[in-house]
């Protein structure tokens, strides 16, 4: 059996984009320097529309800016109700405790399984709903941040994956990762999952700690539940494989 370690891509993970709470007074300190600009070329001796061209804002915009520096809120006067019943809102509670690391593209079909017609967005805006309100945890303060492992020839416990190889047939490259896992406050696991590309195969297993004894048992239990030989497995820098 081959070991190889998965490629540097796969350890970059996309970052979370957010609002600054400051947006509007940085707009309102642009406002306020663009007033400052159009009082100095009057005082130049412009007139009041060379000075506001000067600024390169019009004189209503300033005449505006002069009144309000912060900008008005845009959030309408008739928001949308919320069109989701409390029966739905304990469902999407259920199934969100049941799997915590799921969202909106996994837990949809299982409710429409039960019979609720809901669809991906609004089952989104109902779990957003959850997270404000402190019943469920978000996604993010359940899986902690991995570390960015070397690859070095003193540490390397698996060769680098060929470029360009593919595999065509099951149990040609079973892919193994290791997923850390907030199931409370203080109480986490490692979550062992092994998939075959080609098969679709999942095998899986949770554990306290992801030591090189936990990694070995998987990997037995791997072996054994796979339908097909495994030729070569994918793993990631993991400690717990390099023994």
């Amino acid at each position: 059996m081959q070991v190889f370690g998965l490629q540097s891509a796969a350890y970059r993970g996309a970052r979370l984009s957010s609002r600054l709470a400051a947006q509007t007074t940085d707009i309102g300190a642009a406002r306020r320097d663009g007033l400052r600009r159009f009082r100095l070329a009057r005082q130049g001796g412009l007139t009041a529309e060379q000075a506001a061209k000067a600024v390169g804002v019009s004189r209503a915009t300033l005449h505006r800016w002069s009144k309000r520096l912060e900008p008005r809120s845009r959030r309408p006067l008739r928001v949308r109700l919320k069109s989701w019943t409390p029966k739905l809102v304990r469902a999407v509670q259920d199934l969100r405790d049941d799997y915590p690391m799921w969202g909106r593209a996994k837990l949809g079909p299982l409710l429409r399984e039960q019979g609720f017609s809901v669809s991906n967005a609004t089952l989104g805006r109902i779990i957003r709903s959850l997270v404000d309100r402190g019943v469920v945890q978000p996604v993010a303060t359940l899986r902690r941040r991995p570390r960015s492992h070397r690859w070095t020839a003193r540490r390397r416990h698996a060769v680098r994956l060929p470029k360009g190889l593919r595999p065509d047939r099951p149990g040609g490259v079973v892919q193994i990762d290791t997923v850390f896992v907030t199931l409370a406050p203080g109480k986490a696991i490692k979550h062992f999952t092994a998939y075959d590309p080609v098969a679709k195969w999942t095998v899986a297993k949770a554990v306290n700690r992801a030591t090189a004894h936990a990694a070995s048992l998987f990997l037995d239990k791997v072996i054994a539940e796979m339908p097909f030989p495994v030729q070569a497995i994918q793993v990631d820098g993991g400690s717990e494989f390099k023994a």
